[in-house]
């Protein structure tokens, strides 16, 4: 079986694993790395702008006039015509970059390299730019029924910080990368919740509920691995929705409840029995008095049922011997 080792170097998966090897032909991917264009600072540019501008306006005068007086006054006309050309074209090579923006520069289909540099620009001719925000942004995935490593159906949602880092991949690799991130987020989300237990995990298990951290952290690098081919990367993400589906809510309300009461019990009764062993020791150590292993029994079995009884318990006082 042919593995991505064996392909062409140009072939290779690009983004990590999750992209894998194309399936049921050989894909071509779009091969591209940004680069810097070509630029000078716009200053310079304007003043040679507008220095042609003039000299062809003065050229078109100085054919007008030598017309009107009876010269040939084609030369000047021919070098305004000229200089108007090489002024046009000269502005159309102009670029304003705002900071936080970048734009993608073509001349005629072919890449040709980003401006980074914010501020007034002059570039090639004749290039056709388009914008690319590189500023951080955040979303929130939809709310997500999944059903976790348990078995169990759970909602979750969580919030993604990004930018784009490589420009030309963000443009020319997939057709919008908007809407790859989004979907790709969503789909690393469904496979980080259900790899984990909402709650109650086993050894070197981790939880949903118990370790969010954890499982942001994981998430964070899935969601890299996977929007890597879109010269994407990932800032930060968090979990901001968690709970179980409502068809199992009541029930695993249930559920927690009695373990909390069942753990509530366990320490009632472990406090008990301490007290209890705590008051025969002080007895016996004071010789307050001196108890047999029956009435040590009948005094541990009350002691117990006054400690551990979920109502308060009715005091009788007894008159009369204890061997009676």
């Amino acid at each position: 079986m042919m593995t991505e080792q064996d392909l062409p170097r140009d072939a290779r998966t690009v983004g990590g694993e999750p992209a894998g090897v194309p399936v049921g032909h050989d894909g071509v991917r779009v091969e591209v790395a940004e680069r810097r264009a070509w630029s000078v600072p716009g200053g310079p540019a304007v003043i040679g702008f507008l220095a042609l501008a003039g000299l062809a306006t003065w050229l078109v005068v100085l054919a007008a006039s030598a017309d009107d007086a009876g010269r040939d006054g084609t030369g000047f006309g021919l070098s305004g015509a000229l200089l108007i050309v090489l002024a046009v074209l000269l502005a159309t090579g102009i670029s304003v970059v705002s900071p936080g923006d970048t734009r993608v520069l073509q001349f005629f289909g072919r890449y040709v390299g980003t401006l980074r540099r914010a501020g007034l620009q002059l570039n090639m001719p004749l290039v056709v730019g388009r914008k690319v925000s590189v500023k951080v942004r955040n979303f929130e995935t939809n709310e997500l029924k999944v059903n976790d490593a348990d078995g169990n159906p759970v909602n979750i949602a969580a919030i993604v910080v990004w930018q784009v880092a490589d420009t030309a991949r963000a443009v020319f690799a997939v057709e919008e990368y908007q809407e790859f991130v989004r979907v790709q987020s969503e789909a690393a989300l469904r496979h980080v919740a259900s790899s984990h237990p909402y709650d109650n995990a086993g050894p070197g298990e981790e939880s949903l509920r118990g370790s969010t951290d954890v499982v942001a952290a994981e998430l964070a690098a899935e969601v890299a691995a996977r929007i890597a081919i879109a010269g994407l990367e990932v800032v930060e993400t968090r979990i901001s929705s968690l709970a179980y589906a409502p068809e199992i809510a009541h029930a695993m309300l249930q559920r927690q409840q009695a373990a909390a009461v069942i753990a509530a019990r366990e320490k009632i009764v472990e406090g008990a029995v301490s007290m209890v062993e705590g008051a025969l020791r002080q007895l016996e150590a004071d010789d307050v008095v001196a108890l047999d292993e029956e009435r040590k029994a009948a005094m541990v079995s009350n002691l117990l049922v006054v400690l551990c009884g979920s109502s308060q318990a009715t005091p009788v006082v007894n008159t009369g011997s204890l061997y009676t």
